[in-house]
């Protein structure tokens, strides 16, 4: 008797189901690692970067897990309530498809500003108690006084430290302090035109941070026809696809992305080889496989994965040929 064909869901109607840009989800390979040396040493040198690779390798996943820009995104940066340690120092900026060289210097700065808000909340929360203080000191003082003869009366002035002294002490401690940003990550950079690049370089020759331009392979073919930004660039990282030894650890660790729950049960060789075949070491092709794995075995009602649950997965997604 002949089995019944596997019944497939829908495609995906929205992305979340598949990223795994989060904390629970996300995964060291031993590409994101080479990601962080790279990035270290172009801020550590003041170096112009430049990462490439084929979409879906993990780029921008990396970038923002390096920048900790999920963080960024949950802190309201007008409460004072929460210090983050260690220091935000790491800008992702990611141009609109239309950017202008004005906007993308506004936008930059303002990511800036935030960071140094940030680093600047202890120091206020410190100044907002002494503060206090002094202004529980004066208040006490002034009511005390009204109670005394007039020629026996102390100026609140003469109280030392003054309120104003206090303050402006605070005020110039914040001001002197240096701007966290030591290093900026541009994605997306494949939009950026002449005009925008130089304004990036702008930036760049104020001398205070590093800087990595993340795009597509080709990019570094487009920048050596910009001697002036070209001749500053020290580092080049291409971002690889996943080995085969890292695919075969993390399915054999029964990795998944977020909100996808898979048999725990161990997976047969010819499983795990169609699916790193399949996927040829892309992260997103991965994540979007694994997802519509699922989606199978619920709509089928089964307990295992076996490679008919991987082709009938494969099937619904567009991921080239096997």
């Amino acid at each position: 008797m002949q089995a019944a064909p596997f019944q497939k869901s829908p495609l995906p109607q929205s992305s979340s189901a598949t990223t795994t840009s989060s904390d629970e989800s996300f995964v060291e390979t031993l590409e994101y690692k080479r990601f962080v040396e790279f990035c270290d040493a172009c801020r550590q040198y003041r170096y112009i970067g430049l990462c490439f690779g084929p979409p879906g390798v993990g780029k921008t996943l990396s970038a923002i897990r390096y920048s900790r820009k999920e963080i960024i995104d949950k802190v309201d940066p007008w409460t004072a309530e929460l210090s983050i340690e260690p220091l935000l120092d790491t800008v992702l900026y990611t141009p609109s498809v239309i950017n202008s060289p004005s906007r993308i210097d506004h936008d930059i700065r303002r990511q800036r500003e935030m960071l140094a808000g940030f680093a600047r909340r202890p120091l206020r929360r410190e100044a907002q108690a002494a503060l206090s203080v002094l202004r529980a000191r004066d208040e006490s003082h002034r009511k005390a006084n009204l109670d005394k003869p007039l020629q026996k009366r102390i100026e609140i002035s003469l109280l030392k430290p003054t309120y104003l002294e206090v303050f402006a002490d605070f005020a110039a401690r914040e001001k002197a302090m240096a701007d966290p940003t030591t290093l900026l990550l541009i994605d997306e950079a494949d939009r950026l035109r002449m005009t925008s690049l130089e304004q990036i370089r702008a930036i760049f020759d104020e001398g205070s941070a590093g800087l990595v331009l993340i795009g597509m392979p080709g990019i570094e073919k487009r920048m050596a026809r910009f001697p002036q930004f070209y001749s500053r660039i020290g580092f080049v990282h291409e971002f690889r696809p996943l080995g085969t030894p890292e695919m075969q650890v993390l399915l054999d660790r029964h990795w998944t992305p977020s909100g996808v729950h898979l048999p725990q049960s161990p997976l047969l060789p010819e499983v795990t080889a169609a699916i790193i075949r399949m996927t040829g070491g892309n992260f997103r092709l991965l994540n979007r496989l694994l997802a519509q794995i699922e989606r199978v075995l619920v709509v089928n009602g089964l307990q295992e994965i076996t490679a008919d649950v991987v082709l009938a997965a494969r099937e619904s997604l567009v991921i080239g040929q096997a």
